[in-house]
């Protein structure tokens, strides 16, 4: 039977609040366990550091997501040990390249590609701002070449990025979707066309936390379809400290970002059963 696993960020804990306070990796790991989650998001290229978080999180009785940020293909080597001996879910490509042209980016995925094949784990490759996958279009472009790379969904840098007009029409929608027909994974946040990061709980902002909710049920209903039997998709809530978050005239964020990733948490899982329905006919 497919399931949904939720993790929770572990860049997100960070408070950066002007009370100087912060959670350890074991308050944090402790606090996501005891919540629910299914797992943790964090980078998986300092050896130590992913031992660490390996073992704390197996005593939870959650998996990992990892995070990496290669710049050539040989930089994802010792993270790919590291991994196999860790354990993970999933290993998550942040390419941390600029190219301007589709040619220099060819090798370098190949390359990726051919290591990811020697792990029992699956690597996808995240679109993020200020990386190889930071236009919408490069991006497309990129499917072009690569029709089955694997790609793992942070919507919120597209949409800022490209700046959609309200309501977004049907072809930034088109684009946006087939960007989803390729993503095995999905990174949580609400954008709006200014901002990466709104307050979800703001009701002012329902119009674009429905904009997120209705591509995470396209990119769940395109998963089903794509994925096994008894696969599992992971969803990242990952609301980020500021400068992500929006802060007021105190430097602290203006909601609480924990209990808003709970709030996403509920609604990305309604989401995910309603994507195992068949749509209404209208």
């Amino acid at each position: 039977m497919q399931k949904l696993l939720v993790f929770q960020s572990l860049w997100a804990m960070e408070r950066r609040h002007t009370d100087g306070k912060e959670w350890s990796l074991e308050e944090s790991i402790e606090m996501i366990a005891g919540a629910g989650y299914d797992g943790i998001s964090t980078r998986w290229d300092i050896p130590k550091r992913s031992r660490q978080v390996a073992k704390l999180i197996k005593a939870k009785g959650m998996v990992a997501e990892g995070q990496c940020f290669p710049k050539t293909v040989d930089d994802l080597k010792p993270i790919l040990e590291t991994a196999v001996e860790t354990g993970l879910h999933h290993l998550d490509i942040q390419p941390d390249i600029r190219p301007r042209r589709l040619q220099d980016c060819i090798p370098l995925l190949e390359g990726w590609r051919r290591l990811s094949e020697e792990v029992d784990f699956p690597v996808y490759v995240e679109t993020h701002r200020d990386r190889m996958t930071t236009d919408l279009f490069f991006v497309l472009d990129l499917l072009d070449c690569f029709p089955d790379l694997k790609l793992l969904a942070d919507l919120s840098h597209f949409l800022v990025g490209r700046e959609f007009a309200w309501p977004v029409d049907e072809e930034n929608h088109a684009m946006i979707h087939r960007v989803l027909d390729n993503c095995w994974a999905f990174h949580g946040r609400v954008a709006s066309r200014e901002q990466v990061q709104v307050e979800i709980s703001f009701p002012a902002h329902k119009p674009w936390v429905d904009l997120f909710l209705g591509w995470w049920e396209y990119g769940f209903r395109s998963w089903r379809k794509r994925a096994g039997a008894n696969d599992t998709c992971a969803f990242t809530c990952e609301l980020g400290p500021k400068p992500y978050a929006i802060i007021g005239r105190d430097g602290n964020d203006t909601t609480d970002r924990w209990e808003e990733a709970l709030i996403m948490r509920d609604l990305v899982r309604k989401v995910w059963d309603k994507s195992g329905r068949k749509p209404a006919r209208r």
